[in-house]
């Protein structure tokens, strides 16, 4: 790799600190849920528009957009940098996504000065932002839109309590269930009701009981959401959402059907029925980080003084779940994980503000010029592209 191509980046991104840090300030300060994320979309697009990339704004999803630099030569590998810019309810940015979008839109400028600064360059840079990634599975609509069609890598960066380059992301199903039983009045004539709060609290005492034979690196979280209107009417309607994660989509599945029993044995103690929802559409499948696209972000990663501080091999605690994990299974990724320097852990208040405290600037700003060296060197050395999807096509035909 030349080291023309390292200066070039590592100097436009320090040159453009203050501009970025702003982007991810505006961000942080107007937290925007899945699928609302108006101003992040127009902020991110404007930043993009002006640094002389071709946008397309409201890209097949209201709040998603693309933006390209290409090569003035045709051809060349098509190499997209995802961001993210949602937040989550109450707690604004909790995970981090306003750095996602300042990593990625750093990375972005870092590799079209590259390019720019070298005619003989040849590629594509796609920058994607990706709408509804806390429980709205934006890159799965964006997917199966066609939006990575013609992509040959994909990539982006997570900010994190810890620093891996292949974290343990698990596959995520959300299952929802209504039981439906018949009201009575609870003093008068409770043999004539039918209790469907019952029924959830016995499905998710179940659930409970399940907890202590599953895998330890799975996951079941539960809640009722709906339970009854007053004490002395016997619940007609109740409410069980479950999240189930497993470490690969075969665990997810008997995992699953485990939860089913558990739900259906709940409604028949009760004498209910049930209803269950398996929103199968957003399932979030496992990260499957590519080794090659991984060691070569590495390389960068460690040339930089980032080095990593949590390794898989070594732990079953996993990473949560994102909707990375099902464009795994259709392209050639990379999700690094890397530390903002806090001891607080994602989706707590205590994030949100870490997410916003000037000492993650200093390592977003390190992954942003690591990813856009990545890119760079799968634009130069098209032999490593080859090695990195005959790696991908392995790992899918050994079902990770």
């Amino acid at each position: 790799m030349s080291e023309d191509d390292f200066s070039n980046v590592c100097s436009k991104i320090d040159g453009e600190k203050e501009f970025l840090n702003a982007i991810s300030q505006k961000i942080w300060n107007n937290p925007e849920l899945a699928y609302k994320e108006e101003q992040a979309h127009e902020t991110l697009t404007s930043a993009l528009s002006r640094y002389g990339f071709e946008v397309q704004k409201n890209y097949l999803l209201p709040t998603a957009f693309r933006a390209e630099f290409s090569s003035k030569a045709v051809g060349g590998p098509v190499v997209a940098i995802l961001l993210e810019y949602d937040a989550l309810p109450n707690i604004g940015h909790a995970c981090g996504h306003n750095l996602i979008s300042e990593a990625g839109l750093a990375a972005s400028l870092g590799v079209k000065a590259a390019m720019e600064a070298d005619p003989k360059l040849v590629g594509t840079l796609v920058v994607l932002g990706t709408p509804a990634e806390e429980g709205g599975g934006g890159k799965i609509d964006l997917l199966n839109m066609g939006a990575f069609k013609g992509i040959d890598a994909a990539m982006m960066v997570h900010p994190s309590k810890f620093t891996s380059t292949f974290p343990p992301v698990l596959s995520r199903l959300s299952i929802n269930v209504d039981f439906k039983g018949k009201e009575a009045h609870a003093a008068a004539f409770p043999w004539e009701g039918r209790n469907a709060l019952d029924a959830a609290v016995a499905a998710y005492q179940n659930i409970g009981l399940l907890r202590q034979h599953i895998k330890p690196s799975s996951r079941i979280h539960a809640i009722i959401t709906k339970g009854g209107v007053i004490p002395n009417i016997i619940p007609a309607d109740s409410r069980l959402e479950v999240y189930v994660r497993a470490a690969s989509q075969s665990d997810l599945n008997e995992l699953t059907d485990c939860i089913t029993n558990c739900i259906k044995s709940g409604a028949t103690a009760a004498r209910c029925t049930d209803a269950i929802e398996y929103k199968h559409k957003y399932c979030y499948l496992n990260l499957i980080t590519n080794k090659i696209l991984g060691d070569t972000y590495d390389y960068y990663a460690h040339k930089l003084g980032i080095i990593p501080t949590y390794f898989p091999s070594e732990s079953m605690i996993p990473a949560g779940s994102t909707a990375r994990g099902y464009m795994d299974s259709r392209r050639p990724s990379s999700h690094p994980f890397y530390d903002i320097g806090t001891e607080s852990i994602n989706h707590t208040k205590e994030f949100t503000v870490a997410s916003s405290d000037p000492k993650s600037q200093g390592p977003t700003l390190k992954v942003a010029k690591a990813l856009a060296m990545t890119a760079l060197k799968l634009m130069r050395c098209p032999e490593t592209l080859q090695k990195i999807k005959k790696q991908f096509e392995e790992d899918i035909a050994q079902g990770l």
